[in-house]
């Protein structure tokens, strides 16, 4: 048995209990009888659907399926001798909330056929309660073929979305496990290297500087630079860790092909709103590496770069007039590109390159637009 607050499935939240109000109407149907028993029979039939539909709730296996057959049993009882065929509106419900696909069907199909037929049987023997009413049996009669239907499906769709969110905190979690790994990488290759060579050439100087002061010195001084490499290697680290925008990025990629002698056209702005800084990041190392191609392997003389952005996407362009590049060059399966389509196609981008049809190359990159979270961006 699940404990109270554990009964319903959170996308029903309250509203089993707020169906349990409506209870009072089948009272209307039963008291018009002037007959004692049938008041009697009503009333219990109406206090064992209420037990039924509460055991409904709170059980789990076959007894969930038996408790809402006794509830479809005393549905139809309720409809043939009262002309009440609202019972079969709280079966829907019900029926909705059952997450196993073959269990929800069966009983989908069971209910909806075994109502169908009561009401057609009531209309065909004349009941005078059932002729009264025709307009709200009707439209108790498309809530049962829609009610089940419209609440599985919100079920489904509020599971997966738990699911998704699930996910992206698992992607988030690996994230940052890479990212503490790719810094231990960092460190060791760099930093670890250097002050292992420090601590050498130390001990070296240590025991020159009595007997070769000369070479002592030369070794302080490889101590010096070795020092100041290893802090220039630390800030540049630490620089890339924080994540680059794309307007910072734009101004080294002008300084670049200026020095290229390369001509430089920016049609849109590089000044980012709509964007988060994961994706800005990736679109920045993107244009980087993409520019650095161009400087390389194009021969071009103009290099443009154009942006444009909507409310759902954001495309990059890099067009250059140079002599063009292979689809199946080297090149193209080169570690580059293929690092900025990974990078790409982790925050859902795609990029595509165009070569051959006009002079020279253009690299087209899309990356989604959303609504930027500071606090809770990760840097790759």
């Amino acid at each position: 048995m699940q404990k109270w607050y554990q009964i319903f499935h959170r996308s029903t939240g309250l509203s089993p209990y707020v169906w349990v109000i409506f209870y009072i109407f089948p009272f209307y149907f039963i008291f018009r009888s002037s007959s004692t028993v049938h008041v009697v029979f009503g009333t219990l039939m109406i206090l064992a659907f209420f037990g039924c539909y509460v055991l409904s709730f709170v059980s789990k296996g076959w007894w969930l399926y038996f408790w809402t057959s006794i509830q479809i049993l005393i549905s139809l009882a309720m409809t043939l001798i009262f002309g009440y065929v609202y019972f079969a509106l709280f079966v829907a419900f019900f029926i909705g909330n059952i997450h196993h696909r073959v269990g929800f069907v069966t009983l989908y199909t069971i209910h909806l056929v075994t109502t169908m037929v009561t009401v057609n049987y009531e209309y065909v023997t004349q009941d005078p309660v059932m002729i009264t009413q025709i307009p709200f049996v009707l439209i108790s009669l498309i809530a049962v073929i829609l009610l089940p239907v419209t609440t599985y499906y919100r079920n489904k769709r509020g599971k997966l979305e738990v699911q998704l969110e699930d996910a992206n905190k698992r992607i988030s979690e690996l994230v940052k496990l890479e990212e503490r790994q790719r810094i231990a990488r960092d460190l060791h290759d760099t930093l670890g290297q250097k002050l292992s060579l420090i601590g050498l050439k130390s001990d070296l100087a240590g025991r020159l500087i009595s007997t070769d002061p000369a070479q002592a010195q030369s070794e302080i001084n490889d101590v010096r630079q070795t020092a100041r490499n290893a802090l220039k290697e630390v800030r540049d680290m630490v620089t890339q860790m924080r994540g680059t925008r794309l307007e910072d990025e734009m101004f080294r990629i002008k300084q670049i092909l200026k020095a290229a002698e390369i001509e430089f056209v920016i049609a849109g702005d590089p000044i980012l709103s709509n964007t988060s800084l994961l994706v800005e990041n990736v679109l920045s190392m993107c244009l980087k590496e993409a520019v650095t191609n161009v400087v390389k392997h194009s021969g071009a003389t103009v290099c443009s770069i154009v942006i444009e952005s909507s409310a759902t996407e954001l495309t990059m362009k890099i067009i250059d007039n140079g002599i063009g590049i292979q689809t199946d060059s080297a090149l193209v399966r080169g570690s580059g590109l293929r690092g900025m389509k990974e990078r790409l196609e982790f925050v859902n981008g795609s990029m595509e390159i165009a070569s051959g049809i006009d002079p020279g190359t253009k690299v087209i990159i899309k990356v989604p637009n959303a609504v930027k979270h500071p606090d809770k961006e990760v840097i790759i």
